[in-house]
């Protein structure tokens, strides 16, 4: 429940008002720094602990530290905080295509989780040049929803199964089953060459680094995080190999990395493939990363029932594959 104060300041900004928001069981346990960065959309974390030690901001008419952590039927003033018009990110339209394309994409849905088959090519959030990204497109098609956030992601370029808590209690019982490897996560992907059987799990450490051009990329050092893939063969074809990846840990582009850093980059992959591999598969009709998280296996937040959710391959990776030859 939110209610406002009027605010008397100039007319040169948009109205801005002190808000009343009672809390309830979704942002129960939530620090109240991060519950500040949800409801003041743009605003700097710098910010929000100014405003924090300051006392603007309240709970229950008492002054709070920012690693406070709210109860049910906590009382927040939320003060009213300008953020000038060229940091401001409208909601995206629920009329654009790539918002209205994922109301389709839904395979799952039910009070507390959201599983979408997210299409190739659209990022999983804004930013970084980003206009919108999944996350703000569902929020757009649930506008209704108090709650969404993303439990993990995936590359902009990698398609399949994406997992959204509706509810903040879905999302902490959801990260602590990917904190402790509850979760199984199986990518399918098309590489180069003959996999060798024997390659059954890769370990190598994953650093990330900046280029002098401003790319990141990930590369195997053994100052990097301990990371760790289980590979398994489907299906040989002349020049590649499709294979399920299903990585144990979670670093940025894991799979990618350790499929090259095995000697057989993914098909594709504008940062980690190859020219003439990538030349050769687009001719069999492939134009994207042949990275596909096809499926996750998890365990309800609610029922606490075993639960495993499929995503179909798009039509262009389907086609690609019916393009090569079995061996």
């Amino acid at each position: 429940m939110t209610n406002s104060e009027p605010n008397s300041e100039p007319n040169s900004a948009p109205k801005v008002a002190v808000k009343f928001i009672t809390i309830d069981e979704d942002n129960v346990g939530q620090r109240i720094d991060n519950f500040l960065l949800t409801h003041l959309k743009g605003v700097p974390r710098s910010m929000i602990y100014r405003i924090v030690r300051k006392g603007e901001v309240r709970v229950n008419k008492k002054r709070i530290k920012p690693e406070y952590k709210l109860q049910e039927g906590d009382i927040v003033r939320v003060p009213p905080v300008r953020v000038s018009n060229t940091d401001a990110r409208p909601a995206p339209s629920v009329k654009l295509t790539k918002v209205s394309q994922l109301e389709a994409r839904i395979v799952y849905e039910d009070k507390f989780i959201i599983v979408l088959n997210k299409p190739a090519g659209i990022a999983v959030h804004g930013g970084s040049g980003v206009d919108f990204g999944v996350i703000e497109a569902m929020r757009s098609l649930r506008s209704q929803q108090k709650f969404l956030e993303l439990v993990h992601r995936l590359d902009k370029d990698t398609s399949g199964v994406l997992l959204i808590a509706k509810k903040r209690s879905a999302l902490k019982h959801l990260h602590d089953q990917l904190r402790f490897k509850k979760m199984q996560k199986d990518y399918l992907a098309l590489v180069r060459g003959a996999w060798q059987a024997h390659d059954k799990v890769v370990k190598a450490p994953l650093l990330k680094l900046t280029l002098k051009s401003g790319e990141r990329i990930v590369r195997v050092n053994k100052e990097g995080k301990e990371s760790e893939t289980r590979f398994k063969i489907l299906q040989r074809y002349s020049d590649s190999t499709l294979v399920q990846a299903s990585p144990v840990t979670g670093r940025t582009h894991q799979i990618r990395v350790h499929c090259q850093y095995a000697g057989h980059p993914i098909a594709c992959d504008d940062k980690y493939s190859e020219q003439k591999f990538d030349d050769l598969m687009r001719g069999q009709g492939l134009n994207r990363l042949f990275l596909h998280a096809a499926q996750l296996k998890f365990i309800h937040p609610d029922t606490e029932e075993v639960m495993q959710v499929k995503a179909p391959l798009d039509v262009v990776l389907e086609t690609t594959l019916t393009h090569l030859k079995k061996i």
